[in-house]
């Protein structure tokens, strides 16, 4: 890329929250999703509110995947409307969703073993002079100004190796590379898979970080003991389409369990069997 990035880091300061209002960030209204005979997503209706974690779960095959790969522009849908800002949006790929700001974190975590922190934070995206060469302390200074922002100081040198990083570390470089490009909802699928206890902690205080910034957070797992610790709200899919809305301090593990094994999809409000709807 010649003169620079297409879009500037800017990473988002500790103290200085984004406007945090009631209205959906990202909001989906009857998507819609078939591949072939198969339906993977039928009429999903899902939101996001700038500055909380919505937790987004199901079991195997209940369409979580496919609905953010939806929203990433990875996949297109059949019906239905996406709206970001209130405002319908048409994403036709990953740079569209890019542009407007979202952001998605996959479960490989799309970091190279043998770069650097500050070569992984820019891949694709170097800073360059007119005479095409990298700007080595401009992307040094952000890449540390970002890891910062979020807390993250468990690792040593932004120059060392991603190979020799632990679990908890990759995750937290690939959070912070999603965050460092003016990015406003940030989706993260299954963050603290096979991470241990310590890590865990470390990628769930970091997702916390990132809604009390004012971001809007999106996170996919099977792990409720995780969804319960992080989470504001919980949205529940089950054989492409939603069950409900869970509030977390408003419901149980138990309850979301019935929901995801045994949940009647329902769009109608106030339905007491599938938990706490948000129409």
């Amino acid at each position: 890329m010649g003169g620079g990035a297409s879009r500037r880091p800017h990473p988002p300061v500790v103290g200085s929250p984004l406007p945090v209002t009631d209205t959906a960030l990202l909001e989906v209204r009857g998507l819609t999703k078939t591949f072939g005979s198969v339906q993977a997503l039928a009429e999903v209706d899902f939101e996001v509110l700038p500055g909380e974690v919505m937790a987004l779960v199901g079991d195997n095959g209940a369409g979580k995947s496919t609905l953010i790969k939806c929203v990433a522009g990875i996949h297109g849908y059949d019906s239905g409307k996406v709206l970001f800002d209130g405002n319908e949006v048409h994403i036709h790929g990953p740079k569209d969703a890019a542009r407007l700001g979202i952001e998605v974190v996959y479960q490989d975590l799309a970091l190279c073993d043998n770069l650097d922190v500050v070569q992984n934070m820019f891949l694709g995206r170097e800073e360059r002079d007119w005479f095409f060469r990298l700007k080595e302390p401009i992307m040094e200074q952000r890449t540390a100004e970002t890891l910062s922002s979020l807390a993250v100081t468990t690792i040593r040198s932004i120059r060392q190796p991603v190979a020799s990083l632990s679990g908890g570390q990759r995750q937290s470089v690939a959070v912070a590379k999603a965050v460092q490009w003016n990015s406003r909802l940030v989706i993260l699928d299954e963050p603290t898979a096979a991470l241990g206890v310590a890590q865990t902690r470390q990628v769930l205080e970091l997702v916390k970080r990132l809604a009390e910034q004012g971001l809007g957070v999106v996170l996919i797992s099977h792990n409720l003991h995780d969804i319960f610790e992080a989470a504001t709200r919980i949205t529940v899919l089950r054989l492409g389409r939603d069950v409900g809305v869970y509030e977390r301090e408003k419901t149980t593990q138990q309850e979301v369990v019935h929901a995801i094994t045994a949940g009647i999809p329902t769009k109608v409000a106030g339905v007491a069997e599938t938990g706490t709807v948000v129409s």
